[in-house]
């Protein structure tokens, strides 16, 4: 009779390694229901991680971590991983302030060997780790990257598989092939590897010949034969070579990674061969809650839900406002229903964007190019060099790893790229790696390019339609993440003043600044200062660039005890640093406070906590005035 609650006394992965492999099944069942029980009622990456189960179990049991190297590609796979590295009791407070992060964090455990938010970074951190290995003399530790849920479609990727090819390091990449990253995948590689686990004869057979050569490892005789053998059963089994042996890696798989006792076979197999090596496994997103299964792009991140029945908890409440992406989709319909020169791009967010509105009604013109920003942003201007109006929607943080294409191929040559920056500020639970609060600061020095960002969704609607106009050239608009600020968020649609701004609230005694979404709660500041006999008067700038000088102009003039800036992102750069920059051009003697992100990476927690933390919501606000 097996024994029960195995997973509580797994305290780390060397008392995982004391049961026998017969008991790894019960392993994998306990972890994949700790998981769905959890993140029913404290919300995280729900389909992706039951996808790794057994995988996280067999990596753990067969290598020697943490002084193997396991690296988690993207990371929002990995909650497994967390909980059989000493982190049970832990795991219910991930993604929430002060508790674990989402992904894996090298500061939080040293079984976290690279922190990785963003995707397709894993091979190419395995292979600078074995590097080093080698360099510092250890030429037995193993060095692992399992990218999965689309991750292998992004650029870093295939420059790491082209390097770490044609070396010799310890590197084992595991391909977690499950057909869908947070959308479904897209691709030529996506049918690349539909081919290749569709026609499995050429895998079986070189496994055979394989170990008849030379037994598990090495073969010891016959390697030349060996190669052209093979050579010749690819030409005769399938029409094309395998991509990954083309690339210089021994290619092993595909294999079931939901069969948790033949992963630890293969694994202890693959880890006495040396050099680059790569292992394809086939899995299930949502595998073992039937709901995430059949629907894994819903239950990527489903919020709350029913353990026992997989459904859907609608949020407490009444709020039926809309997301500002679910505008975005809305409104870029209806101007392409006006203008036949505009598309939509996206790498690998059309639902998260709410671009897959477009792609439903306009399949022709919305493009999902995978996770491919560099791509993304290049395609857009080559479709705007030719009098097109590319619609570029990319997520804040990462239109960070497009930022020489936005300055070299879109900006230095004025293209009418309309780039929009979806999630801008605060995020809340994904935490430091997705945090919009950098794209004031980094886009404001990109000459050519007009910035701007909505206070709702109106202006969204409104700048959305200046920026597809004749003649507008580069175009930023940057908007957050969640609700709208108001119910009829259909407006008719009215061309805006590039580098405009107004005052949306008068007042005398202080004057507060903002721009975005925090024009909101500057006004609700200026409600509260009102009750405390203080006069704020409120300006939403509208256009970090070109900036309004004329309207800070005017409130030089007014003679403000003090002037407060507000926003979302951080302080060194953006908004606060452009007023005080030209205030200080002008020799104005007036007092500033600047409000937003301080130099450091904003954690994990919920928005309202984070806007507290750092003085940017309504209260404050306020207090920044005295």
């Amino acid at each position: 009779m097996s024994e029960k609650n195995l997973l509580e006394k797994i305290d780390n992965p060397q008392s995982l390694k004391q049961l026998p492999v017969g008991q790894l099944p019960q392993v994998v069942a306990e972890l994949r229901q700790y998981i769905i029980g959890t993140l029913a009622v404290h919300p995280g990456h729900l389909a992706s991680s039951l996808g790794t189960v057994e995988l996280a179990v067999a990596l753990h049991y067969v290598f020697n971590t943490p002084d193997d190297k396991l690296i988690w590609d993207v990371g929002h796979q990995a909650y497994a991983h967390k909980i059989l590295t000493g982190r049970y009791n832990e795991f219910q407070t991930i993604r929430t302030k002060g508790g674990l992060s989402g992904f894996p964090k090298m500061s939080e455990s040293p079984y976290d060997a690279f922190g990785t938010g963003h995707s397709s970074t894993s091979i190419s951190a395995a292979l600078g780790m074995a590097i080093a290995s080698e360099l510092q003399g250890n030429t037995t530790r193993q060095h692992i990257a399992i990218i999965g849920d689309g991750s292998m479609t992004g650029g870093e990727a295939f420059e790491a598989l082209n390097n770490a090819g044609v070396s010799k390091s310890n590197v084992l990449v595991i391909l977690n092939d499950n057909g869908i990253s947070i959308d479904r995948s897209v691709g030529g590689l996506s049918k690349h590897l539909v081919r290749i686990t569709a026609s499995p004869r050429y895998n079986r057979f070189k496994e055979a010949v394989w170990r008849g050569l030379g037994g598990e490892s090495e073969p010891k005789k016959g390697m030349e034969f060996f190669r052209k053998l093979l050579f010749l059963v690819k030409t005769t089994l399938i029409k094309e070579s395998n991509l990954f042996e083309s690339l210089g890696f021994r290619y092993f798989g595909p294999i079931d990674g939901h069969d948790v006792e033949e992963l630890v076979k293969t694994l202890s197999r693959l880890r006495d061969i040396k050099g680059p090596r790569l292992l394809h496994i086939v899995t299930k997103k949502g595998k073992g809650l039937r709901e995430a299964e059949e629907n894994p792009v819903q239950y990527h991140a489903p919020g709350l839900f029913d353990a026992e029945t997989g459904k859907q908890i609608s949020s407490k409440g009444t709020n039926t406002l809309l997301r500002y992406q679910e505008v975005f989709g809305k409104t870029i319909i209806e101007l392409a229903g006006q203008n036949d020169k505009i598309v939509g791009i996206t790498p690998a967010m059309p639902t998260g964007c709410s671009l897959n509105m477009m792609m439903e009604q306009m399949p022709d013109r919305a493009f999902d190019v995978g996770i491919a920003e560099q791509h993304a942003v290049t395609l857009a201007a080559g479709m705007a060099s030719q009098g097109m109006v590319p619609f570029c929607n990319i997520y804040s943080s990462f239109m960070q790893r497009a930022y020489d294409q936005v300055i070299h191929d879109v900006a230095l040559q004025r293209l009418n790229v309309v780039m929009c920056l979806d999630r801008g500020g605060l995020v809340g639970e994904d935490g430091a790696t997705h945090h919009g609060v950098f794209d004031l600061a980094y886009m404001r020095p990109i000459p050519n390019l007009t910035i701007c960002a909505p206070m709702d969704e109106h202006e969204l609607r409104n700048m959305m339609y200046t920026a597809q106009l004749p003649d507008q050239g580069p175009f930023v608009i940057r908007y957050p993440r969640g609700k709208v600020e108001h119910a009829d968020w259909h407006n008719t649609f009215e061309a805006v003043e590039v580098g405009k701004g107004r005052c949306l609230r008068e007042g005398s005694d202080v004057a507060i600044v903002a721009i975005g979404q925090p024009s909101n709660d500057a006004l609700k500041a200026a409600e509260m200062l009102q009750q405390e006999g203080v006069s704020a008067a409120v300006y939403d700038m509208r256009f970090l660039k070109p900036l309004d000088t004329a309207l800070l102009d005017s409130i030089a003039a007014r003679g403000f005890k003090r002037v407060v800036t507000v926003e979302d992102g951080v302080k060194k750069g953006g908004l606060g640093s452009a007023v005080v920059e030209y205030f200080a051009l002008k020799d104005y003697k007036t007092d500033i406070r600047i409000l937003g992100i301080p130099d450091e990476f904003a954690e994990h927690a919920s928005v309202a906590e984070l806007k507290q933390l750092y003085g940017i919501d309504a209260q404050g606000i306020a207090k920044a005035t005295f």
